[in-house]
């Protein structure tokens, strides 16, 4: 049985640059769903189509709306598990908002950060960028072996700024 961490690594095989010019034609949440080995279910590829659809970060209700205007059969569970195959493919990252709320984006499967603009929601991948020493000083610190990290930032972005938005 193929596991969640090699179904990730098959999915981050994708990096490579001699297979990059085929996401270029395919969604790159349908590419994660092909390569982890997940069947390649009816409602799955609906998913995929209405994430590759969109542009910057999506909730599952988002989802769940555009199916029923584009007259899509998929229910709100399928919808919920889709996005949680796709987050454990890091094909989709989850968000955790400051109302709470959660919201997706798509990402590649390498380490990074985001950036969310705590108006419209726009959101920017910014890389490790030294936190990797930061994290290895916390471990020494606290005797923790540091398995994973998050780091999301909330601010107001630039045209939310240029436009007088409060904060």
């Amino acid at each position: 049985m193929v596991g969640p961490m090699s179904r990730a690594l098959a999915w981050t095989s994708l990096l490579r640059p001699s297979i990059i010019s085929v996401m270029d034609a395919v969604n790159p949440t349908t590419a994660a769903l092909q390569v982890s080995g997940y069947r390649m279910t009816t409602a799955r590829r609906s998913v995929a189509q209405l994430i590759g659809d969109r542009k910057g970060p999506f909730t599952a209700a988002d989802l769940t709306r555009d199916a029923a205007d584009q007259r899509m059969a998929i229910g709100r569970a399928t919808i919920f598990r889709t996005l949680d195959v796709l987050a454990e493919l890091h094909a989709v990252e989850r968000l955790d908002l400051p109302t709470g709320e959660h919201a997706y984006v798509v990402c590649e499967p390498v380490h990074h950060h985001h950036v969310i603009c705590s108006n419209c929601g726009a959101s920017t991948d910014v890389d490790d960028a030294g936190w990797r020493s930061v994290v290895r000083d916390i471990e020494t610190k606290t005797g923790y072996r540091i398995d994973d990290h998050r780091l999301e930032l909330f601010g107001r972005c630039g045209d939310c700024r240029a436009d007088g938005h409060p904060t």
